[in-house]
């Protein structure tokens, strides 16, 4: 979309931007406590791809009675969202706040910009604000701050990479996937830069931080003091909810004493915020009372989350790469959790061409939390395939793979027919 199309909101904006500001946070549910039971938000669901995969997060399927970041039960089209909120207005009239929250991140879709520029030609009244990782945050500040955004909140969970490391996955940045500490320090270093800018340009800038007990815990108010000097507004520790088909999915949420503790010692050096409920990506109405339900005709959605169509997947695997547990020779040879190597192929008119092999290291223990590990690393270093041809596969690298988006083909030879047929799902 070109500058030119929406220069008139920056002329709107540069006028008593800070009076204008002021306003605004004094009708932001989110940013205001005292705004939060009179003052009505809605989220936009229109970016449903992400650029990196924490590992508290799966937003395969949709559940109507579940509240938390991700969770949506459409993705609508720029134009749907506007439709939808011209019907929202009408029957919520404390209607101050238009965010854009995923299911992905907002920033790694151009739909989050087009719908911006949408809302703010025909809803100049309202707030416009959007919630991200931060990864492509400093390329995009001024971007936002053309287009009237003015709230951005950046969920930041650690400042040393060797902590960030243990809670994402991966991260994809500059078409390159990166794993553990060194895809974590990429990260933080785009969302400290993020938070500077925004905080520099005027915006008022909210940290959302997991709390994951015993992973970034005892790490969590440095990573208050930090955000706060670099201009962060508020602050919102978010207890850890342990989703099924997670890498944190065995691990215990904080208890609310546990939260308070933490929030009160953080409150020395930052302002914190304490009613937020986690809100889906889709949540319509005040804070803790979602309406979403109440407007679900009112559009036909682009998509519907199911096991095999999930709304969103972050591993930007390749359409025609898969991984065969073998030596190569054609035959499949191993199970999953046992296999001694992964030779990935490309498969492109009915051949496969070799693209790398990758050895597995079976020497480690393989109980408990050691073998989730050593199926997570296999998963982590299969991220690009599509498709896993293996002779057997238990239920935990079944469930691991399926929250990655990942088909499993169980046989015993390479069978390029039944590879096509997968791969055309």
């Amino acid at each position: 979309m070109c500058a030119i199309r929406y220069s008139h909101l920056a002329i709107h904006w540069t006028m008593a931007d800070s009076n204008a500001t002021a306003e605004m946070l004094r009708t932001h549910p989110c940013y205001n406590e005292e705004a939060h039971l009179s003052f009505a938000r809605m989220h936009l669901p229109v970016a449903p791809k992400c650029n990196i995969q924490c590992n508290y997060c799966n937003r395969k399927y949709d559940c109507s009675n579940e509240s938390r970041p991700g969770v949506t039960s459409e993705v609508l089209t720029p134009e749907q969202a506007v439709e939808k909120i011209r019907a929202v207005k009408e029957k919520i009239p404390g209607l101050t706040v238009i965010g854009i929250a995923g299911p992905g991140d907002p920033l790694a879709n151009e739909e989050t910009f087009e719908t911006l520029y949408l809302a703010g030609k025909e809803f100049d009244e309202l707030t416009l604000c959007i919630s991200t990782n931060g990864l492509a945050l400093p390329d995009n500040v001024d971007r936002l701050y053309d287009l009237g955004v003015r709230f951005v909140t950046v969920t930041i969970n650690a400042t040393d990479p060797q902590v960030g490391g243990k809670i994402y996955g991966s991260v994809i940045w500059n078409g390159k996937k990166y794993h553990g500490s060194e895809g974590a320090g990429i990260l933080l270093e785009r969302q400290l830069d993020g938070i500077k800018k925004a905080s520099d340009k005027g915006m008022l800038v909210k940290a959302n931080v997991v709390m994951v007990p015993d992973v970034n815990d005892a790490h969590i108010p440095e990573l208050v003091k930090k955000v706060k000097d670099l201009g962060a507004y508020i602050v919102n520790i978010l207890p850890l909810i342990p989703v099924e088909g997670t890498a944190f999915g065995n691990l215990r949420a904080p208890t609310s004493e546990e939260r308070k503790r933490l929030m009160d010692l953080c409150s020395i050096d930052a302002k914190m915020m304490r009613h937020c409920r986690q809100c889906r990506a889709d949540a319509i109405g005040l804070l803790g009372e979602d309406r979403s339900a109440e407007f679900a005709h009112i559009t036909g959605c682009r998509c519907k989350p199911t096991e095999e169509n999930p709304l969103i997947t972050v591993d930007n695997s390749n359409d025609a790469r898969v991984a065969v547990a073998s030596s190569g020779a054609g035959e499949v040879e191993s199970g999953f959790g046992n296999a001694k190597r992964f030779v990935v192929y490309d498969f492109r008119d009915d051949a496969l061409s070799y693209v790398r092999t990758e050895d597995v290291d079976t020497s480690a223990e393989t109980a408990g939390a050691s073998h989730r590990e050593h199926i997570e690393d296999i998963a982590d270093r299969l991220d690009d395939c599509r498709a896993i041809i293996v002779k057997e596969i238990g239920p935990l690298p079944t469930k691991i793979l399926a929250a990655r988006g990942k088909k499993v083909i169980v046989a015993d030879v390479v069978n390029k027919a039944e590879i096509g047929r997968v791969l055309k799902k």
